[in-house]
Order: C-alpha cells, then structure tokens, then sequence
C-alpha cells in the first residue's frame, strides 16, 4: 500500500492520533508555539546528522554541521514523509513540503542536539503541509557532533550521529 496519495485529513489522524497538550506545558519558553495555533501533525523523526571536519566560520577546525537526513514516523512507526536538509525541508509522502527559518532554541541535555522552534514558509505542494506556521523540535535524542578528533590532521573527514527527535507541527487556528 502507497502513501502517496494519503489527503491532508488522513495524514493528520494518522499522525495526530492522541497527541497531549499537557507535555507542551513542559515545553521550554524560548520554543513555545505563539498563542493562535493548534497542533496539525504530530511525527517522530528517527535519522542521522552529517558533520564535516573543516574550517568554520570563525577560522578554526571543527565538527561543521552538513545536514540532518531523517524518516518521519507516525505513532505506529510507519513512515508518513522525510526530513532532509540542506535547507531543512521537512516532506509528506503526499509530495507537501516545508522550509523554514529558526526563531529560537534551547537545550536539552548532554549528548542531544537542541529543542527548536521553526517558523514555516509557506507550503510548496498541496497536502499535509499545507498551512504550516510553525515546526518544533521536541524530545531530541543524540544527534550532537561526534567526540572524535577534529583538527588539521583531520580535516575532510566527515561523521554520520544518529538521533531521534519528536517534530510537532502547527497550523494557525
């Protein structure tokens, strides 16, 4: 059976199923979603992030980010759409897609990449997508940089970190 035709109402009550509101009141201020938008689509993003060892841009040889190649997951463990970046794009399987532009983050603990607040542009494709205001990044786990020499030696390497991170999306209500 195919996703690929999934309307944007059955994606959402795949996705969405029992979604509680109560675990946003845990939700740090600075990735708060603005009063005004209701919970769309609920998913976990399971995947990995690519870092680079090389020259950053304030001149010294680091882990540099790459981009983030993630399945986004309902809350059975199907796939319902990718998470992929440079720029980070976030699909559904019905071919609606988002960028975005980050407002905010906050930390989540040792070993685990931010929690994160995204504004979304606006929709390219009609489906799940569509009407998107805002993306947070909730319950990260791993994703962070490797602890593995970086340096002039090293440079050109590259490291694949695996994470977990729920993605919660919002629509204006």
């Amino acid at each position: 059976m195919t996703l690929n035709h999934l309307t944007r109402t059955a994606l959402a009550a795949a996705v969405i199923a029992s979604f509680s509101h109560a675990a946003l009141a845990d939700v740090p201020a600075d990735v708060q979603v603005p009063d005004g938008n209701t919970v769309a689509l609920e998913t976990v993003g399971v995947g990995a992030i690519t870092y680079m060892c090389e020259t950053n841009d304030s001149g010294d040889v680091a882990w540099v980010f790459k981009g983030p190649a993630a399945a986004l997951n309902d809350g059975e463990g199907a796939q319902v759409g990718s998470y992929y970046g440079p720029p980070a794009t976030w699909e559904a399987f019905d071919g609606s897609k988002i960028t975005g532009t980050q407002l905010a983050t906050a930390a989540n603990g040792d070993g685990n990449i931010p929690l994160q607040l995204v504004e979304a542009n606006p929709a390219e494709g009609e489906g799940a997508m569509t009407g998107v205001t805002y993306i947070q990044r909730l319950n990260t786990e791993g994703g962070v940089a490797p602890d593995a020499p970086c340096d002039a030696d090293h440079e050109g390497a590259t490291s694949v970190v695996t994470y977990q991170a729920d993605y919660i999306f919002w629509t204006a209500e």
